[in-house]
């Protein structure tokens, strides 16, 4: 995840090392010139014993190799080195030593910047929000000429980290609420909703939180049967009726089940619909009127981009979501999904969803987001 993200920042910031002095390269030794020497002469008589080669195909020393191989990669350092980042750039511009940043200077410095956001998926009132940001930080501060890129880096560091909602820690939440604590489930086809409910679970049984599965999905063929399926595998029951029930009425009934057999959590899956449909919205209404859910989590795909803002927006807007789980966020190699998505909902993000495995549920912390986009 945020792999082409990271690596268009590092472009366009630099690396760690070229904010600071360079370190001078470690020589090598007599000792260790002589050891380099030597190794090759033991490999070429193995290879000598095991298959004698004529004059004409002898070729160069091992050693003259392994030479050669260190310096065509000093080589590429040194070009990577040599090549400027875009900050850079622009402090080369700057002939004072003492330069105070005006609204010029951030135009100049978000322009690049605002490409690479948008080109990665980060929705347009994000990027205008960090935008505003760096200017409130930036305009009117007096900078020294070697400390301009550290300046800008920290800024976009602390712009970006205002727009991450971080969740509290549901464990907690759930251990200190009495009674049974009801998590619904909400999300379009295909958005991986069933598995995060299932990742869910199996998190929760680790910390030693009982549960029970509510099929509230009565109208995908086989819905049932998923669920029970991965209830077999955690050890759990399903709460169900017929295909065509009401899902308001199983959900309903799960919750007397978990409260008469003191069950602290109810996990209620429902039906995948996409989000233009009024009378699946409706329906969803009626689910959160009948059972009073403590949280309501929509479920969306990471790798959907934009789409799956649009869908989280209007969830939103119909029922008001608690939180959020993005799905498939290891195939993510943009990320701007979960840069924008909490943000425009106000509402955090919990967990990323990372694998097939029950396991592969990841909470979502600032300072991880922002140490796989090269900032922490």
């Amino acid at each position: 995840m945020f792999s082409k993200l990271r690596d268009k920042l590092k472009n366009f910031l630099g690396s760690k090392e070229t904010l600071e002095e360079p370190k001078p390269k470690k020589e090598i030794s007599k000792k260790e010139s002589k050891k380099i020497r030597e190794k090759p002469e033991k490999t070429s008589k193995k290879i000598t014993k095991s298959k004698p080669v004529k004059d004409k195909e002898i070729e160069e020393p091992l050693q003259q190799e392994e030479i050669s191989k260190i310096k065509t990669e000093e080589l590429k350092e040194e070009e990577l080195e040599k090549k400027p980042s875009f900050l850079s750039r622009f402090a080369k511009k700057i002939s004072l030593s003492t330069t105070t940043l005006e609204k010029e200077h951030i135009d100049e410095i978000f322009e690049p910047l605002e490409f690479i956001l948008l080109e990665n998926n980060v929705a347009l009132e994000v990027v205008d929000r960090i935008k505003e940001n760096l200017s409130k930080d930036l305009i009117g501060i007096e900078v020294k000429k070697g400390t301009i890129e550290k300046t800008i880096s920290d800024s976009l560091k602390e712009s970006i980290s205002s727009v991450l909602v971080e969740a509290p820690d549901l464990i907690e939440e759930i251990k200190k609420k009495s009674g049974v604590y009801t998590i619904v489930f909400f999300g379009i086809n295909g958005s991986g909703k069933t598995t995060s409910l299932a990742k869910l679970a199996y998190k929760l049984k680790s910390n030693g939180i009982s549960c029970v599965f509510a099929a509230g999905d009565t109208f995908r063929a086989a819905s049932i049967e998923q669920l029970e399926k991965h209830a077999s595998n955690l050890g759990l029951n399903v709460i169900k009726q017929q295909y065509g029930s009401d899902p308001a009425a199983v959900a309903f009934d799960a919750k007397k089940y978990a409260e008469k057999n003191k069950i602290k959590c109810l996990l209620i899956d429902t039906a995948g619909r996409m989000y233009t449909k009024e009378n699946l919205i409706k329906e969803m209404e009626k689910i959160i009127r009948v059972i009073k859910p403590d949280l309501k989590i929509f479920v969306g795909e990471s790798i959907a981009g934009n789409d799956s803002i649009e869908q989280a927006k209007t969830f939103n807007e119909a029922i008001g979501i608690d939180g959020i789980i993005l799905s498939k966020a290891d195939v993510d190699e943009k990320g701007g999904t979960a840069l924008s998505v909490s943000y425009v909902t106000g509402k955090p993000i919990y967990f990323l969803g990372e694998g097939q495995d029950y396991k592969d549920l990841i909470e979502f912390k600032k300072s991880a987001i922002l140490n796989s986009l090269g900032l922490e």
